[in-house]
């Protein structure tokens, strides 16, 4: 049996994929905080085909012993397709962040994110139909006012994913990476960067997406053999794209060239 796991399954755009791959008869692996959420998600997954296993992960990827321990849990497991989509996001200036909640987001949103990715490579990149799907942002590709800290992660998720594709297809490895990245979605994202309890996207937000619709692109993404699927920030439109990044090869003929920094 094959599987599809998603990270930050509990809600948003991961709850919605997940519901997505379901759709196309794929047996599911969600992890995320919340066990009560990732019950209700494999309770509508189950009313929509019974025969899915679904498996669920109760933890926290912010603190870096979980993610090892999480990865190791999986060892029986044969992962086909590996979502990064746990993450979240900050609203401040530099100066008055909340440095306690930015470690715990560049842990999440960098660290487990790398590990994990790192790992699943490890063991699948000659594995023929698998793809990792890490999910950015549009603050990935620019700096948003109040949001540095968060971009800067994000920037890193982007350049870090776009790297790994072009080395993955360097080495004429079988497995495929993408990134996604979203612009302005409504998901609980809002509401944990400012640290509310509640955040009304309709009459606030001039444009978003939907968790649902992100979850349609996201599989657009999956289906394409292009490596970004980025939400135009001013139109919202869709695009599927090559590398964004530029990408220096390796000398590979003489070892006393240096590459360009």
């Amino acid at each position: 049996m094959k599987y599809t796991l998603i990270t930050g399954a509990s809600s948003g755009i991961g709850f919605e994929t997940a519901l997505a791959f379901a759709g196309r008869g794929k047996n599911l692996i969600l992890a995320a905080r919340r066990t009560e959420e990732l019950e209700k998600l494999k309770s509508k997954v189950a009313d929509m085909n019974a025969d899915l296993d679904v498996v669920i992960r109760t933890v926290d990827l912010s603190v870096t012993v979980n993610v090892h321990e999480f990865y190791e849990s999986l060892r029986n497991y044969q992962i086909e397709t590996w979502i990064n989509n746990a993450g979240f996001g900050n609203f401040a200036t530099v100066g008055d962040q909340d440095l306690n909640k930015i470690e715990k987001m560049l842990h999440l949103n960098i660290e487990a994110l790398t590990v994990l990715s790192s790992l699943y490579v490890r063991d699948y990149a000659d594995v023929e139909g698998t793809q990792i799907i890490n999910i950015s942002s549009g603050g990935g590709y620019r700096i948003v006012a109040d949001a540095v800290t968060y971009c800067a992660t994000k920037f890193y998720v982007s350049a870090f994913t776009e790297g790994l594709a072009q080395e993955l297809k360097a080495n004429g490895a079988a497995m495929q990476a993408k990134v996604l990245a979203p612009a302005a979605t409504e998901t609980e994202f809002a509401k944990r960067s400012y640290n509310i309890d509640n955040f009304e996207y309709n009459g606030v937000v001039p444009k978003f997406h939907t968790a649902k619709q992100m979850a349609g692109l996201l599989l657009d993404l999956y289906d394409s053999e292009k490596v970004v699927g980025i939400v135009n920030g001013e139109t919202y439109d869709f695009e599927l794209r090559d590398p964004i990044y530029p990408f220096v090869s390796k000398y590979r003929d003489n070892p006393n060239k240096t590459n360009s920094r």
